[in-house]
């Protein structure tokens, strides 16, 4: 049995981190007493806000930084940080939405059959492990794509990546490896 080219797995992007800066110092106090849709952390000197639309949640430092997080593609992160500065921009503040940049990217997929994990580990020794006893999951890491792949008995995989094109590249690259350690239906 060949794996067939003609298989489409749905690839589900579940978060995406992202990371701007503002080029202007921030008032926490100001934003946690004027925004909306705010916490205010002092112990840990940051403010969480969160946007409906899209749906996101923003760690914003005094220092200008901040880092969006929940949003389901690159575009929503960049429209969700863009009206993020929008909002600090209409609290008072001076912001330029400058240095934009996607840091990581989940995403979840479902293969149509079961993995032996074991035999999976063995035969791809040097970067795949696999530790039943700390997690159920094998872990195989594609270094030339930054991304690591969870693959779980079940057929389920999680992969994280620096962006989207390297999450579904390393789909592709781990699928032949993992149709050929299916577990056969009995």
């Amino acid at each position: 049995m060949e794996p067939s080219n003609d298989v489409a797995l749905d690839i589900i992007v579940s978060n995406v981190v992202s990371v701007f800066r503002t080029r202007c110092h921030l008032n926490l106090r100001t934003i946690g007493l004027e925004g909306s849709n705010v916490i205010y952390k002092p112990e840990m000197g940051k403010v969480l806000m969160k946007l409906r639309k899209p749906r996101i949640t923003a760690s914003i430092w005094s220092s200008g930084k901040i880092i969006c997080t929940g949003a389901t593609s690159e575009e929503e992160a960049k429209l969700g940080a863009r009206r993020l500065a929008r909002c600090l921009q209409k609290i008072g503040f001076k912001v330029r939405f400058t240095d934009f940049k996607v840091v990581n990217v989940l995403a979840v997929c479902s293969l149509p059959f079961q993995i032996r994990l074991i035999e999976f580990t063995k035969n791809n020794r040097p970067i795949a492990s696999y530790e039943p006893e700390i997690h159920p999951a094998a872990s195989y890491r594609i270094k030339n794509l930054r991304s690591t792949v969870q693959v779980f008995s079940t057929g389920n995989i999680t992969v994280t990546g620096p962006n989207v094109q390297s999450v579904a590249s390393a789909v592709e690259q781990i699928y032949p490896l993992l149709f050929e350690c299916q577990k056969t239906r009995s």
